[in-house]
């Protein structure tokens, strides 16, 4: 592969983002969001590797400020937390990585933002388990089949491909997007 290739593979994923089901999801996801945080509740994130960082990059950009200067809205990515990861994950189970950390700073009206590129990552699919058991909203994004994930999230945005970087490419775009929207929505301008 030559980096024409890989930029042209990268283009032609994002020009698929353009069908109407996609981008109804995403407005889907960032209405989910903003009613959240109108009605004083938060955004969680979480995702592994890549995605871990993106859930970091995602809750960064909602706490600080995307494209306005305003006040601050509340996020977090449940993936920042290393002590809380390596101790759940040793006294329990890799798989409740999320869950346990969500179950411990969630409520209901809030919303979970699940990366997951394969829609089977375990720890993300019991993250959203326990959301859907405390009135959480979910919001998934991931790779073209969806996995477990798009059968369990509220929302589901699948990128139509199976290649992990253009799917973390193009997932970043749409909730870029999405927190934009946000901020629009929320602060009318």
């Amino acid at each position: 592969m030559s980096v024409r290739d890989a930029i042209e593979a990268s283009i032609a994923v994002k020009q698929a983002l353009l069908d109407d089901e996609i981008v109804a999801q995403t407005e889907r996801a960032a209405d989910v969001m903003t009613t959240a945080l109108r009605g004083g509740g938060k955004v969680l994130f979480c995702g592994n590797g890549g995605s871990a960082a993106d859930a970091t990059h995602l809750a960064a950009e909602l706490v600080g400020r995307f494209q306005l200067e305003r006040a601050p809205l509340p996020a977090l990515s449940l993936s920042d937390n290393l002590a809380s990861l390596t101790a759940i994950g040793n006294d329990y189970a890799f798989d409740q990585t999320f869950a346990r950390q969500l179950l411990g700073l969630a409520k209901a009206g809030d919303v979970l933002v699940a990366l997951s590129t394969s829609g089977g990552s375990a720890n993300v699919l019991e993250a959203v388990r326990a959301a859907r058991e405390i009135d959480v909203r979910t919001v998934a994004f991931t790779g073209a089949s969806g996995g477990e994930l798009a059968g369990l999230a509220e929302v589901c945005v699948r990128i139509p491909s199976d290649s992990t970087a253009r799917i973390q490419e193009a997932y970043m775009l749409l909730c870029h997007t999405a927190c934009e929207l946000v901020e629009r929505t929320l602060f009318g301008r």
